[in-house]
Order: structure tokens, then sequence, then C-alpha cells
């Protein structure tokens, strides 16, 4: 059932599937968008244009009805064969059409009476208005500024009026806070929505739990305000959310629609495409937008001439290059420009600088600021913000052989850098990205094996990620939980390898220490997390990019007291459905724990696998 219109307002067409109908140097969506009405022919004794001009119908009034108005334009050939100048007076009279006026006088006067047609601000305006006769009288253009600012007050309403948003059944599986994202706005729920959505309900995945997250939202709503009065709608409010201030809406009823006969009029995405189609008929005084994350679905929206917009309310970035990096390099005038009140000391084999200056309101906690000035090279990192003073500490090195990690030393500063955090004991949540060969698993897995076995600080190490496949799936794999990830955990194997390669007990030695290793590392599956507490381990989280922020969420929450926990990934590898670089949950952690005085993130941008690896994650 369609919404209730604004008063004053009526959206009409033009029947031109009846006989007679026909749409004279017009297109198509200015006849079926336009309100038309029948131009009774010309009189014989004043065989001139006023008689057009004085035939534009006004606007129907508010207590029309939505329906169909046939119109029938008259036949021209009366215009043009008594087309006799009379004896008028000049300040009434038109002036005397040329041969080129007579020849456009019907599709002027089909144009004439289509002027209420400005009422949809999407219609482009009709090819024929390109093409009238320049002489037109005082009268005509009175009626031709009339026309005009009726269509710029429906323009300026529609500005004004908030936007109706139509939500396809995948944003509500995506987020399914997605009803209260809206702010002021209107919401409104086709019947295949709810269809579809009744459909997933069932299951252990992820998105059948969001599904009955909606369902129970949707409940709440509709218990606290009923559906007495559904024209009205709910307020989206009533819940609790103060952010929005719309209303949903839900179909009541079947809508008419007019879809191309090519479409298959069963399919779930036509009907809600139907639905945008009438709702935008029935109310041309509102934007009526489509919201789904189904890119061929809005290309077909645009097709239709509907508007459509992806999902983006996820979204914390709109460019993944816009993400905190968790460095920042120092112009070669740094310390001329902030050396003024400057405090320096040691204190545990670090040097500390305390200074001030306009660069450190740009600086944020356990943020990497360096200098590659030969004369003046500086590699710190902020430990302190206190108003507008900034303490930087120096680093350890670990690129020296002296202060390797498990035979592993940094080859370059960012790697430095991750090193300094991954050691660190006041540092509970490290984020590592960066393209593949940059170093990320090789330098968690070295600093945990470091700390559980050489400082003792933590019990044992926990390895997860998440189970996406790159290709086909392989279907089921035997085993325990354990043995079910292992073919996923390749990538732990292989840098185990590289760290017991230098073994010289030769390969019984080296399979010793690799069953040793293995004694104190676990392997779990996330879809087993839940209600987990992790107490004094090292937690290793690989192919973070595919998860999502409600996952994150939950993981992040598992971690108990004395725990450390690490996610890694590379934001340009997404394998998860509907999931971006701006959308990520990798994306969405790094940017909410910027800041926090126990996180830390750094991006390590230079690959150091191998010299073809790295050549072909930049050319390809």
């Amino acid at each position: 059932m369609p919404l209730p219109r604004a008063p004053g307002k009526k959206s009409d067409r033009l029947n031109l599937d009846q006989p007679g109908n026909t749409a004279v140097a017009a297109t198509p969506l200015q006849a079926t968008n336009a309100t038309q009405a029948a131009v009774p022919p010309a009189p014989a004794q004043r065989p001139t244009q006023r008689p057009v001009v004085a035939a534009a119908p006004a606007a129907a009034p508010a207590s029309a009805p939505l329906e169909q108005i046939e119109t029938r334009r008259p036949a021209p050939a009366p215009v043009v064969t008594a087309l006799t100048p009379a004896p008028v007076a000049a300040s009434v009279a038109p002036p005397a059409p040329t041969p080129a006026a007579q020849t456009a006088a019907p599709a002027a006067a089909h144009t004439a009476s289509a002027a209420p047609a400005a009422a949809d601000p999407q219609v482009p305006a009709p090819a024929a208005e390109a093409q009238r006769p320049s002489g037109r009288s005082r009268s005509q253009r009175r009626e031709r500024g009339a026309a005009r600012d009726g269509a710029d007050g429906v323009r300026s309403a529609q500005s004004a009026a908030p936007k109706l948003f139509v939500l396809d059944t995948n944003v509500l599986m995506h987020d399914p806070m997605s009803l209260f994202r809206f702010e002021e706005h209107d919401v409104f729920l086709p019947m295949m929505t709810l269809e579809e959505l009744d459909g997933h309900k069932k299951g252990m995945s992820e998105v059948a739990r969001n599904v009955r997250q909606v369902s129970r939202e949707l409940d709440q709503l509709v218990s606290l305000q009923g559906l007495d009065r559904p024209l009205e709608g709910i307020p989206l409010a009533a819940t609790g959310h103060s952010g929005a201030g719309g209303r949903l809406f839900f179909q009541l009823g079947s809508l008419p629609t007019e879809l191309p006969t090519g479409l298959p009029q069963g399919k779930a995405d036509n009907q809600i495409l139907g639905v945008v189609q009438a709702l935008r008929r029935a109310h041309p005084e509102r934007q009526v937008v489509l919201v789904s994350k189904d890119i061929n679905m809005r290309v077909k929206a645009h097709a239709l001439g509907l508007a459509a917009e992806d999902y983006t309310s996820d979204k914390t970035l709109e460019d993944g290059d816009l993400l905190y990096t968790g460095s920042l390099a120092l112009p070669a005038d740094f310390w001329a420009t902030h050396s003024q009140n400057m405090e320096s000391w040691q204190q545990g084999g670090h040097t500390h600088y305390r200074i001030q200056g306009p660069m450190c309101r740009q600086m944020h906690i356990n943020q990497f600021v360096h200098s590659d000035d030969a004369s003046q090279p500086l590699q710190a990192r902020v430990v302190a913000i206190t108003g507008p003073t900034v303490q930087l500490r120096t680093l350890k090195d670990f690129t020296s052989s002296r202060n390797s990690v498990w035979g592993v030393h940094a080859r370059n500063a960012e790697q430095n850098f991750a090193l300094n955090v991954l050691l660190d004991p006041e540092c509970d949540f490290i984020t590592l990205t960066g393209t593949a060969g940059t170093g990320k698993t090789l330098l968690a897995l070295a600093s945990a094996l470091q700390q559980v076995f050489d400082d003792r600080r933590y019990s044992e190490i926990i390895v997860t990620r998440v189970t996406v496949p790159l290709g086909e799936d392989i279907g089921f794999l035997p085993g325990t939980e354990e043995e079910k990830m292992g073919p996923w955990m390749g990538a732990l194997d292989d840098n185990l390898e590289f760290l017991t390669r230098g073994n010289a007990a030769g390969d019984w030695g080296r399979t010793a220490t690799q069953d040793l290793l293995r004694s104190k590392i676990r392997i779990k599956s996330l879809n087993f997390m839940r209600g987990r507490t992790f107490l004094n381990k090292f937690i290793i989280v690989d192919e973070a990019q595919n998860l999502t922020p409600k996952q994150m969420k939950a993981l992040i929450t598992r971690v108990g007291p004395g725990s450390k926990m690490i996610c890694m990934g590379n934001i340009a590898q997404i394998d998860t459905p509907y999931l971006t670089e701006g959308s990520s949950g990798l994306t969405y952690v790094v940017d909410r724990f910027k800041g926090w005085q126990h996180s830390a993130h750094i991006t390590l941008a230079r690959g150091e696998r191998s010299r073809l690896a790295d050549f072909a994650s930049t050319a390809l």
C-alpha cells in the first residue's frame, strides 16, 4: 500500500497503451511522469495559437485519486489548414505564425498541456522544447515561466523533505542495525524483503544470526507502537536509538508496477524494483532511494531510472589509503621548529624527549616518528601526550644482529617498529597490515616464541584465522578441530620451518625442536570462540581482513588478563562477500583503537620475502 501523499501533491501519468494516445516529440519518461488533460480543438473563428496556450490545464486538485488520466490530443489538421490571422488588436493577438510554426503547432500544444510533468525532478527536459519556434507571445512566455516556477518548487520541496529509503534484504543481513542508520530519513521494507529474511533465519552462520537479530528488532518496534495507523509509520527511535529520527513503513498490499517485460516478474529483486518504482510514482514530492549491497541490482535500478545507493554506514573509511599507518615522517626542519623549551634525559637505556610544536597535534600514543636526515637520524615512539606537550622515547635497534629475536632481525624501519611493540608487555592489542611478503606472520611468531619460551611471559600461543577459501571449497575435512584447521595453517608451518632451519643438531634436532614448539602452540577455530576467556595467552589472528566488525568485537572480547592479541592481514586481499577495505573488521579496529595507550598499529610497506614476491605484489 503506498504511503500517504503530502497535501496538494499528485502523480498522474499518460496512458500510452490506449489507442490514439501518441506522444509527439516527447520522451517515454516524460510521457510517463506528466499530468495530462484533454485539449479542446481550436475555434474556427480564432485560428491562432492563443487557444493552444489557454488550453493548458491547471494542476489536478489534491482530492483527486491516484489514477490513470486518459488524454486524447486533438487532430492537428484543423489547426494547420485554418491558420489564417484574424483582425485582433496587437496587444492581444500573437504574431502571425510562420510556416515552421504551423508545423510545430501540434507539438507546442502537446508540450504546453504536459507542463505539470515538471513535478518529477529526475525526468529530463522534453526534447521538443529545444525545437520550439522563437516567436512566442507574452501569454506563452508567462505560461512557460509558471511551469518552470512550479518545477523549481517541486525540486525544493523534494530536497527539503526527508528521503524514503527502500532496503534490500542483503543490507539487513549485512548489518542488522541498519534500520537505525538513516538519521532523519524514513525506511520502507517491501514484503519481499520480509519474506527473504524469513527464509534465512535458520542456521548458525553469521547471516542467520543477523537475520534473527533483525527479526527481534522489528518485533520490538511493532510491539511498542503497533500497526493501528500503518500509514503514519513507526518511529524508529521508539526502541532507544536516538540517532534514528525517521519512521519505518511496511508494504501493506500490492502496488501497481510496470517493469519491462524482459524482467521476470517472480524474481525477488525485480519485485523490490517494482515497489521502488511504484513508490516513486505515488510520492513525487519525495526522493525514493533503493539501498542495496548487490551491485547488479543497483545497475538494474539505474537502468530503470530509479535512484539506488550502496549501504555505506558500515564503512570506517571511504578510501583504504586514508588508513592510519602508525608512523609519521618528520620534516627536515623538525628540530628547528620543536627544539624550543625541549627537555631530554636518559632512562632505561633510552633517550627521552619532551617537545612542543605544531606537529605535536598530529601525533597519537604509541605512534612512531622517524627522520631520515643523515645528520640527525631519529626513530622514536610517542609514549605520552599532555596537552600541547609530547614525550618521545628512542627505540631499541632490532636491525642489528645482536638484538635478533629467535634469529630474526628487522630489515627495514617498519619491521623495527613492529618488533618494539610486539615485545612490549604494556601493549595488549597490536595490528599489523601490509602486502604479501612484508613479514607480518614471521615477526608475530618470532616475538611469540621469544616471550613464551625465553621470557616465560605467556603460557602458550593461540593461532587462529578465518576459514574463507581463495578458490572453490574442497569440502569437509576429517579429524579433530586442530586437524581440521591444519590445512589453513600452512603459513604457520612455513614460518616454523624458517625459524628452526639453523639448528646445528641436524634433521633430528630440527624435528625435535619443531615438536617442542608445537607443544606450546594451539590452533583454534573462530567458530568455537563464543564464551571463551584466554588467560595469559599470546593470541595471533591471521587473515583478519576477512573478519566483519561484529566478528572482530566478539574475538577481542575473549581476551583475558595477562594476554596479548595480534591481528594482521592485508586489506587489499579480502575474500569475504560484501566486505571492502573501508568496512573490514581490521580497518574498523585500527581506526577505533588509534590513540589508546595499550594498543599500537604498524603498516609494513616493504616486501622482504623475495625479489620475485616483492615485484609481483607491486606489478600485478
